[in-house]
């Protein structure tokens, strides 16, 4: 007993060993036709998820795929768990919430049949996550989170413009959340897009994260391309920027993106397009590094006028009305591209129940403490609390 109580530790987050991302995705409810908040309709996801879901705080509750999905102020979330960092970890990231988003429509499916209703996922918002550290050994020299976080709101949105918004969008936004960076945009009802601005945004961030130096004239220095006028905005949630619609000059969510209208700060007049393959050419490697080859072209296709970008149409899509009917995962990458990483491997091992033995000892998961470790019960009914990362280790006989 004495044993088991000096190895009993407080639930607490462990910071991740390995550099991760993870997506999240808002979706509006509307319920025969009518909008409808969900927490007033169902007190929890569990009113309408069917099956045994292991909690993880307030009205969060995990999913079989890995994945969360609770209710925030008037949508239902849904977020991926953490995938680390390396060629195709968008594209993985990007089919992790798009099972969590078909799994979350099948289950309204069946609560419709159950009561006759007609319930519709409308596509609001989509965040992209990426771990936040200073290169190894490397003092600050003055570089934040938060100074990296609005150095990217000059940096950005022009390309995820191109390959995330629709003509109805009002910004982009970049967040620093502690140890990570977030950017929020609009949710992208092609899993191909989200998955291609996932992977561009994890290559740029990541590399600017190692620049000598998180100040303006960086952008001068390097050659990267800002719109004359341009004022981001503090965001509108969360501390962080914003580059919203009216930010600019004039709105380049309604704009040609292919018209020679905006002066920039050190390259004349460029269109929206070409300032966003400016962009992308300075981050090429660490994009592509960051990309399965489908990804890639798909990118390249969209700033070379190749591929059709959303603001290229004249409205914002129907799909955006229907998540997981009108808009669904399509197979496009092969399943090759998409084996699941190590922690979303060990994540759906917890949230699935199934035991766990370390030298003998029989552990049964209970729960998560955030997304970095995973809370057991042992023998003796006391709580392990063991990171993930000292999990992967096990994880081949845990799959066993």
């Amino acid at each position: 007993m004495a044993d088991a109580k000096k190895r009993e530790r407080a639930v607490a987050a462990s910071p991740l060993a390995l550099a991760a991302i993870g997506l999240e995705a808002e979706c509006s409810l509307v319920v025969d036709g009518q909008p409808t908040r969900p927490e007033d309709l169902f007190g929890s996801p569990r009113d309408f998820i069917r099956g045994e879901l292991m909690h993880r705080q307030g009205t969060s509750y995990h999913l079989p795929t890995g994945g969360a999905v609770y209710f925030d102020t008037g949508v239902i979330e849904v977020a991926t768990p953490v995938i680390e960092i390396e060629r195709g970890c968008a594209a993985r990231a990007g089919r992790s919430l798009w099972e969590a988003l078909q799994f979350i429509r099948g289950e309204l499916d069946a609560w419709d049949a159950r009561h006759g209703r007609h319930t519709q996922l409308v596509g609001f918002s989509a965040h992209y996550n990426v771990s936040f550290e200073l290169p190894p050994g490397e003092p600050a020299n003055g570089r934040s989170i938060g100074k990296l976080a609005h150095l990217l709101t000059f940096i950005l949105p022009a390309p995820v413009m191109l390959l995330a918004t629709n003509r109805r969008s009002t910004g982009v936004g970049v967040r620093p959340r502690q140890d990570r960076i977030e950017i929020t945009s609009d949710f992208t009802p092609d899993p191909a897009l989200m998955i291609a601005a996932a992977a561009l945004i994890v290559g740029i961030v990541r590399e600017v994260m190692a620049w000598s130096s998180y100040e303006p004239e960086e952008l001068a220095r390097r050659g990267i391309p800002v719109i004359r006028g341009f004022r981001p905005m503090p965001h509108t949630s969360r501390k962080g920027w914003l580059a919203r619609f009216d930010c600019y000059p004039q709105s380049p969510f309604t704009c040609d993106v292919d018209t020679d209208r905006w002066e920039t700060e050190n390259h004349g007049a460029l269109s929206l397009r070409g300032i966003a393959g400016r962009t992308v050419r300075y981050f090429w490697r660490p994009i592509r590094r960051m990309s399965d080859p489908f990804t890639f072209r798909l990118i390249a296709a969209v700033l070379q006028g190749r591929g059709a970008s959303l603001l290229d149409l004249p409205d914002r899509p129907a799909a955006y009305e229907d998540v997981g009917r009108l808009c669904t995962w399509d197979g496009t990458l092969p399943p090759s591209r998409l084996a699941r990483s190590r922690y979303e491997r060990v994540v759906i091992r917890a949230v699935s129940g199934q035991p766990l033995r370390i030298a003998g000892e029989r552990l049964q998961p209970v729960g998560m403490d955030g997304w970095s470790a995973i809370v057991f019960r042992r023998p003796d009914n006391g709580q392990e609390v063991i990171a993930i990362d000292d999990l992967i280790e096990h994880l081949d006989g845990w799959e066993r």
